[in-house]
Formats: structure tokens, sequence, C-alpha cells
């Protein structure tokens, strides 16, 4: 069973978005910024670090989801 066309299109609108995010956020240096004096941060460098892990997690997940369900395994009881 494949996904509907309009979710697919919304999935893949959704990738490129978090993608975009997470190059901004790439180009934001936040190892470069953590080198500098604190009064000098335009923002806070493990803050940027945590939210390039949760957009790459998002984009995992949307790639999952993206390339269909998976076959059930014996351990899948059916509930979601």
């Amino acid at each position: 069973m494949s996904a509907p066309s309009g979710e697919n299109d919304f999935l893949h609108e959704l990738q490129i978005e978090v993608e975009a995010e997470v190059i901004e956020v790439e180009w934001s240096r936040p190892e470069e910024a953590a080198g500098l004096p604190v009064a000098d941060w335009l923002f806070d460098p493990s803050d940027a670090e945590r939210e390039e892990i949760a957009l790459r997690g998002l984009l995992d997940a949307v790639e999952a989801l993206e390339d269909g369900p998976r076959p059930r395994g014996p351990a899948d009881d059916g509930r979601r």
C-alpha cells in the first residue's frame, strides 16, 4: 500500500524545508562561536548543536515515511 500523492508531496516539501534548516544551522558554525567570549555570542552554540541534532532526526523520520511502510514482523502486534 503506497501513500496518497498529496502525502508524498507534503513529505517532499517537508524534507526540502528541513534540509534548508540543517544547512542554515551548519552555516552558523557553532564550534567557532564556542571559541568566542560569551559576550560576543549571537547564539548559544549548544542550542545550535541541539537544533541540528533534532533537525537531522526529523529528516530521518521524513525519509523513513517517504520510503513507505515496512513489512510487519512477528514482534509487531498491530498496535500503534
